[in-house]
């Protein structure tokens, strides 16, 4: 990173119900000209990430936004400018959209992206939009395998998309035909599945991408092979570790006190939020949790919540 002052940006990613988000492309003038973003502007002088957001896409685009969920904090250096993007989802606004500066705007969706080029730093936020707000954790080893298979069906059926397969307690002649039939089951809805690293790496090069332990997280000196990259963190120093080797998502907690653990407290939500802002990518919160702790979590920073055993209980 160069010395050059850094500029604070607030940036909005707008989503829809369908789960198309909002792009606008920069007005003649302006550095980028013409190339699509995420829209939004400079804090002023003491003003906090969600008013700034507030009063740049009303100045923007005349609406008026509902709750800011911060999501992912991120600095980029552009030959103009070293700028920190704090990047916010937004899911409720008033208003009809319309372009006060000049530039074009439209919803997109990964299929169907803008008819232009794309501000380097909203490329990664794309690949962050695949990430679904759910990331479940096989536990076979205390449901049974059968029975595992059964309530994995039923989550799928229900929207499941994003699956890791952790079972460190299972047998090897379980283990291996498990995880193939976890695979084709995820891969057959169109889903993701990560292997935990205490698992054979061939088999996260067979599936979508491999979760570090915080272990192997720690002993990696560079990012590991493979399309996705996740990692289990509990500290803030493995938080930005993971930073570091450039993983594509992290999990942090426990948040909350656990099965697993007994009597050892979580951390709660404002340490979550503090380690989570300075991941650099999305990050999902684990531990003592269910589907109702969802907004909770969101309302953190997270990006989602992780779940081994409630996903599994719940219909």
């Amino acid at each position: 990173m160069s010395d050059r002052p850094v500029v604070d940006v607030a940036v909005g990613v707008l989503i829809r119900p369908d789960g198309r988000y909002l792009l606008a492309s920069r007005p003649d003038g302006k550095p980028y000209a013409h190339y699509w973003e995420f829209p939004g502007g400079k804090l002023e002088s003491g003003e906090s990430v969600e008013h700034a957001l507030a009063r740049e896409l009303h100045e923007e685009l005349g609406i008026d936004i509902g709750p800011a969920y911060r999501w992912v904090v991120r600095e980029f250096e552009y030959p103009h400018a070293h700028v920190r993007l704090h990047f916010c989802r937004v899911w409720a606004w008033s208003g009809e959209l319309h372009a006060r500066e000049g530039q074009r705007f439209r919803f997109c969706s990964l299929d169907d992206p803008p008819d232009g080029p794309l501000l380097p730093a909203t490329v990664p936020v794309l690949r962050w939009l695949e990430l679904p707000p759910v990331y479940a954790i096989s536990n076979a080893a205390e449901l049974g395998p059968a029975e595992f298979l059964r309530r994995l069906d039923r989550q799928i059926a229900h929207g499941l998309r994003l699956v890791q397969f952790r079972e460190p307690l299972l047998e090897a002649s379980l283990a291996k035909p498990l995880f193939q039939m976890t695979l084709q089951r995820v891969r057959e809805a169109g889903g993701r599945l990560l292997v935990s690293s205490r698992h054979p790496r061939e088999w996260a090069s067979l599936a979508d991408g491999v979760q570090l332990t915080a272990r192997d997280l720690l002993a990696s000196p560079c990012r590991p092979q493979g399309e996705w990259v996740g990692a289990s963190t509990h500290s803030t120093a493995e938080i930005l570790h993971a930073a570091r080797l450039g993983v594509d998502l992290s999990v942090f907690g426990p948040v909350a006190a656990t099965a697993s653990h007994p009597g050892i407290p979580g951390t709660g939500w404002q340490a979550f939020a503090s380690a989570a802002a300075g991941a650099g990518v999305p990050v999902y919160a684990i531990g003592g949790l269910a589907m109702g702790n969802l907004g909770c979590a969101q309302r953190a920073g997270a990006h989602g919540i992780a779940l081994q055993r409630a996903i599994w209980t719940e219909s």
